[in-house]
């Protein structure tokens, strides 16, 4: 039934996609009509933000020379200074909030040094009068233009203006021709995520918890496709089909960042979803020092600490360490989280032209996860036993298993030779060892409606990679034109090895469940090695013309995949060529609008032959992309708003003259629209919210599935966040945050027979500085966040084999002290 009202809808929800998308291109027209304003005005409201705008400054006292660097860095104002002519002066200190301006006079009191303004410009001069031991200093001019941020991180707030994900150079979000959601540090803070998937349940469009509870690895996807995981921009190489999956802590993490689309031209083989690129902490200029202790539902017990600061005066060697251990049960019986991890990192200066930052991780797992995928039949469905509670386990507490252990190390080298060349270098070698085996459910009921049958599955396995990507960033000028081109080559090897059992195991009732059966190890399943290589060279060039930005990238690459099979004896060897480009322009006016259109394409491996024998090609992905983003002058925030239409090609689906082999003749499109808005809107609120619609369809297939919805996909989805923190009155010194997240309907079976339901959830957070307390207390902080206030119980996701509950009320504590 549900697939027949789904036809009935198709035409309703096409005719709503090319109104959302005319919409979205008449608001791109208008305010391109409405948003020119002279150059003049936009440099003087920049640089009256400078007397506005309140900024974090931690400047030591130092030589002034280095104290102005430093204020230029935390003020992101551009300071040009001969160091000869402050040399033998001394900055006086300064930490606290202020406007910048009000920065530079502290910075500066006493020196005989003042400041004029004068058509949105600082000029440093000196004071005229020497007799009474005033300081001669010659006029030393700061301009009032934004100096690009770190990239990488430490943010401040919610908002990021600089990524490197979409173009792999320091590029501003607002010239970036792609829809692209950063979630810095303190987003994740404020809401004490878990896991990367809660990270990421405010950003438009991503899907996330989709395995519910079932926290094994990151699922997530976007525009209707996965989405693959990149740490600090190369690919987390993990187990094709398996169990081998590294898993980044979001404690680990200084942002995440989502490129949405196809990104091949970038990063290789990818899912036509896009990325989601994992910013390593690393070590800063600044002392830090941090300790916290949570405990909340379900026994969570947890301690983490981050340390690190310059090891000598000259700030040439820098330290970080953070390290984490957390146990948890979780809302199903018998079930638990237990990790370990310790992650050291050191950056080295040997000049004012070079950074090399070595990165290490141990992780140790030693409870890593559970299976536990519920029939339909029970729980999205009526079942003739009546509801399976979302607290049942069908697995067994003897024969289960789940850990892991992973060791990573690397190092990101950044050399300027000049100041338009730049080359970058980033490495990483990964090892990780699984060991998996799990009794579950396998999505059938017996007779009596309450006996389901099970499985038996173990696989122990082994992953071994490195990555490095090579880059020559070269800026020039022919005539008007700016120029920002990049060159690289990158590399990938994975070797991963597999040793799996498969059966059948007792069944389980779960009105008198018995998780203490005896199951034998099941039959050998596969005994294999698989490796894979991938080589890519590519070239970008960014270029700009007054407000204009014209990117064009290109690629080519050459991946082999090869699987030693020990049961068989037969060894298969494959080798893909493809190239993939991408090009967009945008025009960014003076207001802070800048509408942009994009084209991009992706391209990912396919294993398996046809029944010929000939291997498959890789699929194919392209996607039209048009939107605009918004970056207004007065406050800090950025808005926008985009519409694409993706379809993936070479999509495997039933060969028509033998069922047991495929042929590449599917195809799947994906079209939608996404609306996301990060402000801080001053030092005491922060707001974020968050649309996405999606209309995704299997548009070619040799079955039943042609014209229907891939499973798992809402429609619609919808999240807005809010911080407020009180700066005086009884309630000084408290922060508190809500949020509400909506999950629309999805398909829960290829045959789109049902729909699971669609979800309103609420977050809410407390925080309280113990400063307003005692003095000595000013540097800790109690903070309370709960996710699913109202404990909604709901279905996550269904698929043809089973559905997942989703999280339910779960409430943690954090204690958290920095000095």
């Amino acid at each position: 039934m549900a697939s027949v009202e789904r036809m009935r809808n198709r035409s309703a929800r096409e005719a709503l996609f090319r109104k959302m998308f005319l919409v979205t291109t008449m608001i791109s027209s208008v305010l391109v009509m409405g948003s020119i304003s002279p150059t003049a005005r936009a440099q003087q409201e920049l640089f009256q933000s400078a007397q506005i705008n309140q900024v974090q400054f931690n400047i030591p006292s130092q030589p002034l020379d280095q104290a102005l660097t430093s204020f230029g860095q935390q003020s992101q104002l551009q300071v040009s200074v001969d160091p000869t002519l402050v040399r033998g002066l001394r900055s006086h200190a300064i930490n606290g909030t202020y406007a910048p301006i009000e920065a530079l006079s502290a910075l500066l009191s006493g020196l005989g040094v003042n400041y004029q303004i004068a058509d949105g410009v600082v000029t440093l001069q000196k004071i005229s009068d020497a007799s009474d031991g005033a300081i001669i200093l010659p006029t030393v001019t700061v301009e009032s233009r934004q100096a690009p941020a770190n990239p990488y991180g430490p943010d401040d707030s919610i908002v990021a203006s600089q990524t490197m994900v979409g173009t792999k150079t320091n590029t501003p979000l607002i010239k970036t021709p792609q829809s692209i959601s950063i979630v810095t540090s303190k987003e994740i803070e404020s809401r004490a995520a878990q896991n990367v998937n809660q990270s990421l349940r405010y950003a438009a469009g991503v899907v996330t918890d989709s395995s519910g509870v079932d926290d094994r690895f990151d699922s997530l996807t976007a525009r209707g496709f996965s989405l693959n995981e990149y740490l600090d921009g190369t690919r987390l190489l993990s187990s094709s089909s398996g169990f081998a999956v590294p898993q980044m802590d979001p404690y680990l993490l200084e942002r995440i960042e989502v490129l949405r689309g196809p990104s091949s031209v970038l990063y290789g083989s990818a899912s036509p979803g896009g990325v989601v690129n994992l910013v390593s902490k690393r070590p800063t200029d600044k002392p830090l020092r941090e300790v916290l202790l949570r405990g909340g539902s379900y026994g969570h017990k947890e301690v983490a600490f981050d340390v690190g600061g310059a090891v000598n005066e000259e700030g040439s060697v820098l330290f970080r360490v953070t390290g984490l251990g957390r146990e948890t049960g979780t809302q199903v019986d018998h079930t638990q989280y237990q990790r370990f991890f310790i992650a050291p990192s050191i950056t080295v200066r040997p000049n004012d032209d070079t950074d090399i930052t070595f990165l290490l991780n141990y992780q140790y797992d030693p409870e890593a996860g559970f299976f536990n995928k519920l029939p339909a039949k029970g729980s999205a469905l009526p079942g003739a036993a009546g509801k399976i509670p979302k607290e049942f386990y069908a697995g067994d507490t003897d024969f289960d298993e789940f850990k892991r252990s992973l060791v990573s190390t690397g190092y990101n080298i950044e050399h300027r030779f000049s100041d338009a060349v730049t080359f970058r270098q980033n490495m990483r070698y990964l090892r990780m060892d699984t060991d998996f085996a799990a009794a579950y459910a396998s999505g059938t009921v017996q007779a009596d409606g309450h006996t389901l049958n099970r499985n038996a599955f173990t696989s122990d396995e082994s992953l071994t990679n490195v990555t490095i990507d090579n880059q020559i960033e070269v800026e020039f000028d022919t005539g008007s034109l700016s120029h920002t081109t990049l060159f690289g080559f990158d590399y990938q090897w994975r070797r991963w090895s597999q040793d799996a059992g498969f059966g059948t195991a007792p069944t389980i009732d779960f009105l008198n469940p018995n998780h203490n059966q005896s199951i034998a190890s099941p039959p050998a399943f596969a005994d294999q090695i698989q490796r894979q290589t991938q080589m890519g060279i590519y070239a970008q060039d960014q270029i700009g013309y007054g407000g204009w930005s014209l990117l064009l990238s290109g690629r080519f690459d050459r991946a082999s995949n090869g699987t030693d099979n020990h049961r068989t004896g037969v060894n298969t060897d494959h080798t893909d060529y493809d190239f993939t480009g991408r090009a967009g322009v945008s025009y960014l006016f003076d207001n802070g609008i800048a509408p942009y259109i994009s084209y991009s394409e992706s391209f990912e491996p396919t294993s398996g032959t046809d029944i010929s024998g000939t291997p498959f090609s890789p699929t194919t992905g392209s996607q039209n992309e048009i939107g605009i983003k918004y970056q207004p002058q007065a406050i800090n925030a950025l808005l926008s708003l985009s519409a694409y239409d993706l379809t993936q090609q070479n999509v495997l689906t039933p060969d028509p003259t033998n069922s047991n082999f495929n042929v590449q003749t599917g195809e799947v499109r994906s079209r939608g629209l996404e609306l996301e808005g990060k402000a801080s809107l001053s030092s005491n609120l922060s707001v974020t919210a968050a649309y996405a619609f999606v209309d995704a369809e299997i548009t070619e297939a040799n079955n039943a599935t042609k014209g229907k919805s891939p499973v798992g996909i809402p429609e619609h989805m919808a999240s807005a966040w809010l911080d407020y923190a009180f700066a005086s009155g009884a309630m000084d010194g408290v922060e508190i945050g809500g949020g509400i997240r909506y999950l629309g309907k999805s398909f829960g079976n290829n045959a789109n027979s049902f729909m699971v339901d669609d979800a309103m959830l609420f977050d809410a957070a407390i925080r309280y500085n113990l400063g307003d307390l005692d003095e000595q207390l000013s540097n800790a902080e109690l903070s309370v966040n709960g996710s699913n206030l109202f404990d909604k119980e709901y279905i996550a996701r269904c698929q043809d084999n089973g559905c997942y509950y989703g999280l339910g009320r779960s409430v943690i504590a954090t204690l958290k002290y920095n000095w």
